[in-house]
């Protein structure tokens, strides 16, 4: 059950992902949240964020904050080249690389995450953080 919907359209710009961890804060705050699931929502948001940056190729993203009953659902929505989501790998954590750890890391620190893209037509991020789950 969805109470309140934010929805955000933001320049595929590097330098607006802080105005974008600022918003996800206020909004955290107001559901609830403790700081330390604040500081995981703005860390998963980044990364979604970054993503949509780097690989949609889009000039524009979305993202739609939706307070739930019991916590945040989050989308990040792109309209740009989509991918292959079976392609992509679990990172071997003996081995790390600079890139690559994304999703890994939104999906430890949030509660859902399903990613849906199709090639030529886009990418969205849904991701959920529920009150008082310890994960």
């Amino acid at each position: 059950m969805t109470y309140e919907t934010i929805k955000m359209e933001i320049s595929a710009n590097p330098e607006y992902v802080s105005i974008i961890r600022l918003t996800t804060s206020g909004i955290a705050n107001k559901v609830g949240f403790c700081i330390d699931d604040i500081e995981d929502l703005k860390v998963a948001i980044s990364e979604a964020c970054t993503n949509a940056i780097k690989h949609s190729l889009e000039d524009r993203f979305t993202i739609v904050y939706s307070i739930i009953e019991n916590g945040l659902a989050i989308e990040i929505i792109d309209n740009g080249k989509g991918y292959d989501t079976a392609s992509v790998r679990q990172p071997d954590l003996d081995n790390l690389k600079e890139n690559g750890m994304g999703l890994f890391i939104i999906e430890s620190l949030m509660d859902e995450v399903n990613v849906e893209s199709v090639q030529g037509k886009g990418t969205t991020i849904k991701m959920t953080k529920y009150l008082g789950v310890d994960k």
